[in-house]
């Protein structure tokens, strides 16, 4: 139950007095476990603060008196019961993607690592659970728990996707390996309907800062084309393209400011127009296979044991 001791509790939280309340001469005003609202908070936490109490009573009681009543209620929510360090060394899968996978890297590009971790079962199962994901952004690394892996992917999110296809693996067990080779059980129709909306929102945030600041952000603009040409590619062929060899001195005129934002414009315009073609074509199935998905996920649950 300890607290941040930097943290300052701010006016308006409702708190729990892990103490009996008392007076300058020693009487219990109020029994361990009083509930009152905080009305004035210190500027640091070497100083009291003015708590009210449901009689209408005002008294200065320290940072130690007292704990948030969300935190006494749930404390599961504060207590540090996972180490996330010990995490890292559950990491099934890791790849690099980002600009040095698609082929489109400089001397400055960071090397982004990505990949999935499988907790161990007990700690899975627990009252405590298990973060979503694991990052590091000093080594510009995120790595998703399993099954939040396998939701994203089901979705067609393009990052997760793009991990599942990357040339650059950097290591894998054996588990990961067998979730690799069952990647195509992940692509459906529904990456038109989520590469597109992606690309469409984002490109209207791109103009609106145009119009608002005069100046366009030229390596997300050559990141979304890339998405559209990925995804126009996964609905005729059946794939995740991720290097981008035949397109690659255009996106990088693109990320460079090379190209007029009315032409970058324009090509975004015709990949859509690509892109519906695709949809009408496909053979990709209109869902993807959830059944496989979910057998796999019980698979892997279970290898944890």
């Amino acid at each position: 139950m300890g607290h941040n001791p930097s943290f300052i509790v701010p006016i308006g939280t409702q708190v729990v007095c892990n103490v009996d309340v008392k007076n300058n001469a020693g009487e219990v005003l109020f029994a361990k476990g009083v509930v009152g609202i905080i009305v004035r908070s210190p500027v640091d936490n070497t100083h009291a603060y003015r708590v009210r109490f449901m009689d209408e009573t005002d008294l200065m009681l320290p940072r130690r008196d007292f704990i948030p009543r969300k935190q006494f209620q749930n404390p599961l929510e504060s207590a540090n019961t996972v180490d996330e360090n010990d995490l890292y060394q559950r990491v099934i899968y890791r790849c690099i993607t980002g600009s040095r996978a698609y082929g489109l890297d400089n001397d400055q590009s960071d090397t982004d690592l990505r990949g999935i971790y499988l907790p161990p079962a007990d700690l899975h199962w627990s009252l405590y659970g298990v973060p979503e994901q694991l990052e590091n952004d000093e080594r510009q690394e995120c790595y998703w728990e399993l099954q939040k892996f396998i939701l994203l992917a089901l979705k067609a999110n393009p990052n997760i996707l793009e991990c599942l296809y990357t040339p650059l693996v950097d290591y894998q067990t054996p588990l990961a390996a067998e979730l690799v080779a069952l990647r195509e059980i992940f692509l459906s129709k529904m990456i038109y309907q989520t590469y597109n909306g992606y690309v469409m929102s984002q490109f209207k945030r791109l103009e609106h800062h145009l119009q608002n600041h005069g100046t366009i952000k030229w390596k997300h603009a050559m990141h979304l084309i890339r998405l559209l040409l990925s995804g126009i590619i996964a609905l005729h062929e059946g794939y995740i393209p991720v290097r981008v060899e035949a397109h690659r001195d255009q996106l990088l005129a693109i990320r460079h400011g090379q190209l007029p934002w009315a032409e970058v414009n324009a090509w975004r315009i015709q990949l859509h127009k690509d892109f519906d073609a695709a949809f009408e074509v496909t053979k990709l199935p209109d869902r993807p296979d959830y059944e496989r998905a979910n057998t796999f996920l019980v698979y892997a649950r279970r290898s944890a044991l």
